[in-house]
């Protein structure tokens, strides 16, 4: 295999979206000499040279890095609290242009809401008036799952098909939320 030269590096490496520390990673050299090859500072042996274009070579062919649920989770979440008024999440789902909201009780999930739970509830036999005023804590449904933020994407698939969203975490604080419309972006 004949190797471009190695000021290349850093183009081959960004232009597959891998970062130095993957890089180092699966390549066995430490990102400290990989930033000092591709900035020029230390001229790489043949070896190092041939071990990072083989290991970006093999990750080129293996595909991209997997994208994760940090990824495709929308960052701004609207929230609504458990002692709103319905009549509170039915206006901001309105306005935000969202379906469904999580519930929290301070920083904490606790359930859900949404058009499709309030249309059965009138369905059901509630009127207008004995909804707006209820408590959303009365009328919630179970809590979107939770997923760390790293959590591949293949993984987040599968645990939709069982529930319209997934709140995303970091440190066991809300990051963001990946709903099926977000899913549909990636395509």
């Amino acid at each position: 295999m004949k190797f471009p030269p190695a000021s290349d590096i850093r183009r081959m490496r960004k232009a597959m979206d891998v970062t130095q520390t993957e890089l180092s990673r699966k390549s066995g050299i430490s990102q400290s000499t990989i930033a000092k090859i591709e900035r020029g500072r230390i001229s790489a042996s043949y070896d190092t040279v041939v071990k990072l274009f083989e290991t970006l070579d093999d990750m080129a062919k293996g595909g991209r890095r997997d994208v994760t649920a940090a990824d495709v989770a929308s960052k701004d979440i609207v929230t609504v609290q458990s002692t709103d008024k319905v009549r509170v999440a039915s206006e901001l789902m309105r306005t935000a242009g969202y379906s469904q909201l999580p519930v929290l009780t301070g920083d904490t999930p606790v359930g859900s809401i949404s058009e499709r739970g309030i249309f059965d509830m009138i369905r059901g036999g509630k009127t207008m008036d004995d909804l707006k005023d209820a408590s959303v804590s009365c009328i919630m449904d179970e809590s979107f799952p939770l997923v760390a933020e790293n959590t591949p994407m293949s993984s987040v698939t599968a645990i939709m098909s069982d529930s319209p969203a997934v709140l995303v975490a970091r440190k066991g604080k809300l990051v963001g939320m990946i709903t099926k419309a977000d899913i549909l972006k990636l395509i």
